[in-house]
């Protein structure tokens, strides 16, 4: 394995760091490639939580069985002070942009195949997968884990039931208030002028605007009109994504599309490591013990990735 620094948008006004992790055989082979694409939140190259780090594993993993990938930190962990000053922030500014100039950074280089990149989306980077290669990246195909075809306030709404379901007494009276307070927030979001919706901060620095041109670019619209190849994939002990109203959903929207796979993996959480809790109000608990994303999981998006590669890459799996 080769890891060689590089910088995203350098001469940009949101310069960011990262990795181009390569396998051995990109000395002698053109080798396929993915882009990684953060959750929500400012994360760092690696997607560190707590005591997680799943890019590094996923990079790590997938060039053992020869494929490159480029990992970056997020716009928000390196520039948020920036970002807090704009009114206008999106995810096309906060995320799209720079996944867009990291694939591009790719199919400059005459190791990669340029015809064969994928963009593997976690999170939120799930949800806006099929936006960023419909908008410019273009990719072989799309691997989104532990994503939703639904919106994003939907999904935190949710969120916020699953806590109040899950506590009693005093807890459970604050975040009655909180789950309340949301629910006010977004009711009539699509029916705010742009320009309201900018006025109406959330917190930290974001605006009830990001939700509103996220949600006018819906996930849904994107995923029933591409025509590029698919892997869905969730964890079944998931409760940020569920399998119930997530996972469900993609295979309902997306029923008549022959080039889906699916992939469930038994016992792994939102990180795609082995749950230990299983409860949302222990996320933080749970993301503070250490592990490593499962083998299995990174031993299927190689063979699905050499599958739509076809027999050009029979020779680099291994």
């Amino acid at each position: 394995m080769i890891e060689e620094k590089i910088i995203i948008g350098e001469n940009t006004k949101y310069p960011l760091n990262g990795l181009l992790t390569l396998p051995d055989c990109a000395k002698t082979n053109l080798v396929p490639a993915v882009v990684f694409v953060h959750g929500s939140g400012a994360s760092n190259m690696d997607e560190r939580v707590g005591k997680l780090t799943p890019f590094k594993d996923l990079a790590e993993g997938l060039a053992k069985h020869g494929i490159a990938s480029i990992r970056y930190d997020k716009r928000s962990f390196t520039h948020g002070l920036k970002l807090v000053k704009e009114k206008d922030v999106t995810v096309k500014m906060e995320t799209i942009e720079d996944a867009i100039l990291a694939t591009e950074m790719l199919k400059k280089d005459p190791r990669i195949d340029k015809d064969n990149i994928f963009i593997i989306g976690h999170s939120m980077g799930a949800m806006l997968a099929p936006r960023i290669d419909a908008e410019g990246g273009n990719y072989r195909g799309l691997i989104m884990m532990a994503g939703s075809p639904r919106k994003l306030e939907e999904i935190m709404l949710d969120q916020n039931e699953e806590v109040l379901r899950t506590t009693k007494g005093l807890v459970h009276w604050i975040v009655q208030k909180q789950v309340a307070k949301i629910t006010e927030m977004f009711d009539g979001l699509y029916q705010l002028s742009d320009e309201d919706a900018k006025k109406k901060k959330v917190g930290n620095g974001t605006t009830l605007y990001y939700f509103k041109e996220m949600g006018e670019h819906a996930a849904s619209d994107y995923l029933t009109a591409t025509q590029k190849p698919m892997l869905i994939m969730q964890g079944e002990k998931d409760f940020q994504a569920t399998v119930e109203k997530d996972f469900e959903a993609y295979k309902q929207l997306l029923s008549d599309k022959n080039d889906v796979t699916f992939r469930l993996y038994e016992n792994l959480n939102h990180a795609f490591v082995p749950s230990v809790y299983g409860n949302i109000t222990k996320v933080k608990q749970e993301y503070n013990v250490e592990q490593h994303i499962s083998e299995e999981v990174i031993i299927d998006i190689a063979n699905w990735i050499m599958e739509i590669g076809n027999e050009k890459y029979n020779a680099l799996l291994y």
